[in-house]
């Protein structure tokens, strides 16, 4: 656990930065609220014990603005003080602080307070990383792995900002699994779960790193294609489409040749969209892709 002492006083930082490192800490130390402020903001310490009166930027200061720059993180922040009367300390409380200490300072006490405050900023990193992981979750296809409808959403706002701000293009591939209902209904829905999660892994193996592909809808499969035109992304999905056909899983449900699982898809890019949003590309797409299956399925149509 790193700590950041905040102290002018020469001899009562030595003793602060003793007292830490005999409790087993890393100290960073500083001389005043700027230096403290700004090696803060470097290495992120797990713990602040700042003296209240420093020259120039107060120990209070420092509380507040470490507070407004915290982020996702969380700091423990004690201040170190030879002041007594309640109001005083309970400004500090109501800055951000979490503790305070007296001086001089008592080293049993210190440590007792240092192994509180590492408790409670494990707590917080340990909520963090769960809400990171739900955060992640919530975004995931929890059947094929893929990305879900709400990530979508997010990265195609994210496309349309970039493409407004610097000119950038995509693509947008949406690929439909030909006659799965009828797959379902001669396999089972247990069966048609396994032929969604390979499906899905074979239009990733087809896909760049930086490819983005979503579970769109019950069959339905879209590609965000980045930087890439219509006729490039044809291309791509072309490629998913005789890759799908390749496995060879048998459909002998469908009422068509071949009696394999195959996919049909339909691709629009940024430049054949008229007013540039993401919405008519995914409109377009669902548009070729409708021409594709009225062409006999199993087919890519393109903008």
């Amino acid at each position: 656990m790193k700590v950041l002492i905040a102290e002018d006083d020469n001899l009562s930082r030595k003793l602060i930065e003793l007292a830490v490192r005999r409790a087993g800490y890393e100290p960073m130390i500083a001389r005043d609220g700027a230096e403290a402020l700004a090696l803060y903001l470097q290495h992120r310490p797990d713990v602040v014990l700042s003296d209240w009166l420093m020259p120039g930027m107060s120990g209070l200061e420092l509380c507040r603005r470490i507070r407004q720059e915290q982020g996702d993180s969380y700091t423990y922040f004690m201040f170190l003080t030879s002041l007594s009367d309640r109001e005083h300390l309970l400004h500090g409380i109501e800055a951000g602080a979490d503790d305070y200490l007296r001086k001089p300072l008592d080293e049993v006490e210190l440590r007792a307070r240092l192994i509180a405050a590492h408790r409670i900023t494990s707590l917080h990193q340990q909520l963090k990383e769960l809400n990171d992981q739900l955060f992640q979750q919530a975004r995931i296809d929890s059947l094929t792995g893929t990305y879900n409808r709400l990530r979508l959403q997010e990265d195609l706002a994210s496309m349309d900002n970039r493409a407004a701000r610097y000119g950038h293009t995509y693509a947008l591939a949406l690929f439909d699994i030909d006659h799965f209902k009828r797959y379902n209904d001669t396999y089972g829905h247990g069966a048609g779960d396994r032929m969604l999660c390979t499906v899905a892994r074979t239009i990733l193996s087809c896909c760049r790193a930086s490819d983005s592909v979503y579970r769109y809808g019950g069959e339905e499969f879209l590609v965000l294609l980045p930087e890439q035109r219509c006729t490039t992304a044809v291309k791509v999905a072309d490629r998913v489409r005789a890759s799908v056909q390749g496995l060879g899983i048998p459909h002998e449900g469908r009422p068509d040749d071949p009696k394999v699982v195959t996919v049909s898809a339909g691709v629009a890019d940024l430049d054949s969209a008229r007013d540039r949003s993401a919405q008519t590309v995914l409109q377009l797409a669902d548009e070729a892709l409708y021409r594709a299956k009225h062409a006999g399925r199993n087919t890519v149509v393109g903008c």
